[in-house]
């Protein structure tokens, strides 16, 4: 009965089993870094987020143009009154208006000149929306350089799997062997032991680098918006690793300084408070303006019910309790703090460019390092695995060859995509857009 119900159970399992990884592998997605990258400076949240904040902004410019145009007026009315006006003529009450009476009332008004107050806050207005374009272009970049060492992330890990695999198959080899020779009575049990040993730690290994390679995997899915579990597979770029550029320093910086979107946000910043202080000395100058209206009272008693109206006036803050000129004060110190603030921006730049210069060019050394290394680990274990089969070696020399093979191929899999990530980071950090790089 047991039996029987543990048979039940496997099927079970299995079918259950089968249809997930059936799902699994028709869910499996294929993808190139351009697709990626178009995927993710176009449908991430965050760029629908920078998205909206643009329209935002937007709303915010017209909102500020309001002011520029003529603003138009009307309301209508019915009011009763609990007594008829009247007056006293002659000792006697004559009335002059009806106890109950409809009114309404059209304008007009335009303003005419406030020493470009208006003006400049909408110019200001217009510098913040180009800011927060800016804003998104650097949204844009920092999801695309995000998605970029991803998915170089998962095809190192992918390799590097793939690596940890190969090591178990080499040491199952020397096992395999070991365990003839132990039991033809030529090596010790303690030989066999090492060989054992070395084989657990390989495996636990290779269990990691797959659980690395799965939360890559998940990274990479939701920067594409797809199931945390679903299947991907990275494809592998076929351009070849070349000498980088000599790029100098201060040449990279001069084309980071016409580019950088974060710059160029603080430079729009900075013009948009120019502005902003013109607005502010306005709130003490006065203003000229031009209203007509049309008002209509119904008054059985007067002459004219309807009358227009053409008023040019002129307004001025005589005295408001120090609140505009603390306003100004207060942009003139945004201004000063915003100055500051973009010289420590300017340094960061030079010092994020000129670590991942140095970066770029450390791991392309190092790729030239470790060309010839793998091939030398290989013809290194060949010799040792062949001096141990004919008795003249032994166990834990076979071991570290293996080891030092291992070194060698995972030195050569990191300065790879080392080089790869490094590579999009200079071009990132020169403002240069990854989508035009890797179209």
């Amino acid at each position: 009965m047991i039996l029987l119900n543990r048979t039940l159970w496997s099927l079970i399992c299995l079918m259950m089993f089968l249809p997930l990884n059936y799902a699994v592998a028709q869910d499996a997605t294929s993808v190139t870094l351009s697709e990626g990258l178009k995927i993710v400076t176009e449908d991430s949240r965050v760029i629908k987020i920078a998205k909206l904040s643009e329209a935002m902004a937007e709303s915010d410019a017209n909102m500020a143009r309001s002011a520029l145009l003529p603003q138009l007026a009307a309301s209508a009315a019915r009011t009763d009154l609990g007594h008829q006006p009247a007056m006293l003529f002659g000792g006697q009450a004559v009335p002059v208006s009806d106890s109950g009476f409809y009114s309404y009332s059209v304008s007009i008004q335009q303003l005419l000149f406030d020493f470009r107050g208006s003006l400049s806050r909408y110019e200001a207005a217009r510098m913040l929306v180009e800011a927060q374009k800016l804003d998104s272009t650097r949204t844009r970049n920092e999801i695309g350089l995000e998605f970029t060492k991803s998915f170089y992330d998962l095809l190192e890990s992918m390799h590097l799997t793939e690596l940890a695999a190969r090591e178990i198959e080499r040491l199952e080899a020397h096992n395999r062997d070991a365990t003839l020779l132990y039991k033809g009575g030529v090596i010790t049990k303690n030989d066999l032991l090492q060989v054992q040993v070395r084989l657990s730690d390989a495996r636990e290994k290779h269990l990691s680098a797959k659980n690395l390679e799965a939360l890559r995997a998940a990274n990479l899915n939701n920067l594409l918006l797809k199931p945390l579990n679903g299947s991907i597979q990275p494809q592998e770029s076929n351009e070849a690793i070349v000498a980088p550029p000599q790029t100098d320093l201060k040449n990279a910086w001069e084309i980071a300084a016409t580019k950088r979107p974060e710059i160029l946000i603080v430079d729009r910043t900075l013009s948009a408070l120019d502005l902003d202080e013109t607005v502010k000395r306005s709130e003490f100058l006065p203003k000229l303006y031009v209203r007509a209206a049309d008002d209509y009272t119904e008054n059985s008693y007067q002459v004219h019910e309807n009358n227009w109206s053409l008023t040019f006036g002129i307004t001025a803050n005589i005295f408001d309790g120090g609140r505009s000129f603390a306003d100004f004060q207060k942009t003139k110190s945004r201004k000063r703090q915003l100055l500051e603030q973009r010289a420590r921006l300017v340094d960061g730049v030079k010092l994020e460019l000129q670590n991942y210069l140095l970066q770029l060019d450390n791991s392309y050394a190092r790729i030239l390092v470790n060309r010839d290394a793998a091939g030398q680990a290989e013809e290194n274990l060949r010799i040792n695995k062949k001096r141990y089969e004919e008795g003249e070696g032994t166990a834990t020399e076979v071991l570290d060859a293996v080891t030092l093979l291992t070194v060698a191929e995972t030195n050569q899999i990191r300065s790879i995509y080392d080089y790869r990530k490094a590579e999009a980071a200079v071009h990132y950090a020169m403002g240069t857009d990854l989508r035009d790089i890797y179209r």
